[in-house]
């Protein structure tokens, strides 16, 4: 990689782990689109392009989540019973998600699953609409299958699931503070087999670049996580003394240009 792929990549790492910390999102939204330049830079193979960018950012959510969790943990936020009894089906969920499913998928139609993950999640921030609680939390079935569904849709997505997991458990009468910080604790079993589920079910790929396992291209996570395990907790102290809601629908406007980027891509990938 040259000097500006390097730099890129650790601007984004940065951003991402504030961004992690702050709103409790696993940063693959932001990390996606810049990875695509970079790799399009290096001349990676278009067949494989996107995957690697997700499975790629997903993998730094590895490292991203584990600062972000213990910023969270010295503070008492995060529900360990809550988090326990939903990573069993999320590791399930994951490790299909991103093996089976994951491969499956072309390019084509993974931008646009992508895109359109984004519109929804930029929509959700500039509302900002939070799910009235109307039950208690299910028993030990509905909470594997909850997290079974979850965790595939993340590795699809390359998110760390906060999109799905807390707006979930404020509707389960679960704080809101208390659901943001357990959502990062839940990124960490989501990312690992998600992970898993990405370097097996592409072991061997004939079109993937020196220094990949399977989908995940080893050196951009080194540039990422270098940043991002230092951003990640600050931004996890600054979401007690910032207006989060105002900066999430900031977050929201930018997200817009972000779908668009990735709506090109899907473009570009079903004119070939």
């Amino acid at each position: 990689m040259l000097l500006s792929d390097i730099l890129m990549l650790m601007l984004c790492g940065g951003v991402s782990g504030f961004l992690a910390g702050l709103l409790g999102i696993g940063g693959g939204m932001i990390l996606v689109p810049f990875m695509i330049l970079v790799f399009n830079h290096l001349g990676f193979s278009q067949e494989v392009i996107v995957h690697m960018a997700i499975a790629t950012g997903m993998a730094t959510i590895l490292f991203t989540t584990t600062s972000a969790i213990w910023a969270h943990h010295k503070h008492g936020s995060i529900d360990w019973k809550l988090v326990v009894s939903l990573s069993p089906g999320m590791v399930f969920g994951g490790l299909i998600g991103g093996s089976e499913l994951f491969e499956a998928l072309n390019t084509s139609w993974l931008s646009l699953f992508f895109a359109l993950f984004i519109v929804y999640s930029s929509i959700q921030m500039l509302i900002n609409k939070k799910p009235k609680a109307g039950r208690e939390l299910p028993a030990p079935l509905g909470l594997f299958g909850f997290g079974t569904f979850a965790g595939a849709l993340s590795s699809l997505l390359g998110a760390g699931g906060a999109f799905i997991t807390v707006p979930f458990m404020l509707w389960c009468n679960v704080k809101p503070h208390t659901a943001m910080a357990s959502s990062s604790g839940l990124g960490l079993p989501i990312a690992a087999a998600a992970t898993i589920g990405y370097m097996y079910g592409s072991w061997g790929h004939p079109n993937l670049p020196s220094g990949s396992l399977g989908f995940v291209y080893v050196p951009a996570v080194a540039c990422i996580v270098a940043v991002s395990i230092f951003t990640a907790p600050w931004g996890a102290k600054m979401a007690r003394k910032l207006d989060v809601a105002q900066l999430k629908r900031v977050f929201g406007i930018m997200l817009f240009f972000l779908a668009a980027f990735m709506f090109n891509e899907s473009r570009k990938a079903f004119s070939f």
